[in-house]
């Protein structure tokens, strides 16, 4: 017969989730487990590359049967001579002061949870202390997040992904690119949404006029797509185009830059722009504006990728040597280790 667990009214978990990874979601699974009410508190300082906002959003996203508190570690640095009985003391009295009570059970992975629970007089749960279960510390995460990325959660992964972005005037090879390179990489790509749009509206009365508000849209949606799909990443996200790009799209289509949709772009970050080139045939599918503009947008993507600082790199020749020199290109990045 099996025997009934009797759970505790409140657990709690306390970190910095720094960043939160599968180890992190054992403890917490663990807690909800044996929990009618889990309490997560995520410590943070404001010199942490990872904001505390933002590690609190993943969490709530992983648990959401959890209530995730963000609580600003203005402590641990007033503890320094302190002794670890003095310091479990300390952060005892802290927790009570956020949650307003003592919780009955306290979980962690860590040797101090025995003493710091004691100090709230609540039961300690020590959960997978010689990480067997799951070998993982955030620690080593920071340090190479792309090595042990079969211990992060999508949307951690999304945070760690390398975005590579092809760009290009009309007819210049992008799409074709994009999937190239996915398939190379064994990984996700993220299509052109205004193509889709545009092919969309094609039939309607009024496929010839365009207005700021659908390039709008299309750089918020081609936004959100890439912000999904980095989730299914395997490491090297590859965006055929992206909301940079839309900028210069409407100046092409409206005769100026519109602030909305440069704000849009304003805050994206990538690792690497692939601009292909101009010297291959033009091809009219029905849908383009037609060749006699491909150079003068191919300049504006020279003179805007510079302009603001973007890295990039030319693609030129057949589709064989573009994907030799893209792939050589990205691999560079992908072996770029920066310590979070």
């Amino acid at each position: 017969m099996k025997k009934n667990i009797q759970k505790s009214e409140t657990g709690l978990v306390i970190g910095k989730f720094y960043p939160p990874h599968k180890g992190h979601k054992f403890l917490i699974d663990t807690a909800l487990k044996n929990s009618e009410k889990v309490f997560v508190i995520v410590c943070y300082k404001n010199d942490e590359s990872i904001p505390g906002e933002l590690r609190a959003k993943w969490i709530r996203e992983i648990h959401p049967e959890a209530e995730v508190l963000l609580v600003d570690d203005d402590l641990t640095g007033k503890l320094t001579h302190s002794s670890p009985e003095e310091i479990s003391k300390a952060w005892a009295e802290y927790t009570v002061q956020i949650l307003g009570f003592s919780p009955d059970a306290v979980y962690t992975s860590e040797e101090y949870g025995a003493r710091y629970a004691k100090f709230m007089g609540a039961k300690h749960v020590l959960a997978d202390k010689e990480r067997v279960k799951v070998p993982i510390s955030a620690t080593k995460i920071r340090k190479n997040p792309l090595l042990y990325w079969e211990y992060l959660l999508p949307p951690v992964r999304a945070y760690f992904t390398k975005r590579i972005t092809v760009v290009g005037a009309e007819s210049t090879g992008t799409t074709t690119m994009a999937k190239a390179l996915a398939e190379h990489y064994k990984t996700s790509w993220v299509p052109e949404y205004g193509r889709t749009y545009w092919e969309g509206k094609l039939n309607s009365p009024e496929a010839s006029i365009w207005r700021t508000g659908e390039f709008i849209h299309i750089a918020d949606m081609q936004n959100k797509m890439e912000d999904d799909l980095a989730r299914t990443a395997n490491k090297i996200l590859i965006c055929d185009t992206d909301s940079f790009a839309t900028t210069l799209w409407h100046e092409r289509y409206m005769k100026f830059l519109s602030p909305e949709v440069e704000k849009l772009s304003s805050n994206r970050k990538y690792d690497l722009y692939l601009l292909t080139d101009i010297d291959i045939p033009f091809v009219q599918d029905g849908t383009r504006d037609g060749e006699n503009i491909r150079a003068g947008m191919h300049q504006r993507f020279i003179a805007e990728l510079k302009k603001n600082k973007k890295p990039f790199v030319l693609l030129s020749g057949s589709h064989e040597a573009r994907l030799e020199k893209a792939a050589k290109e990205c691999d560079k990045v992908l072996s770029k280790v920066v310590a979070h």
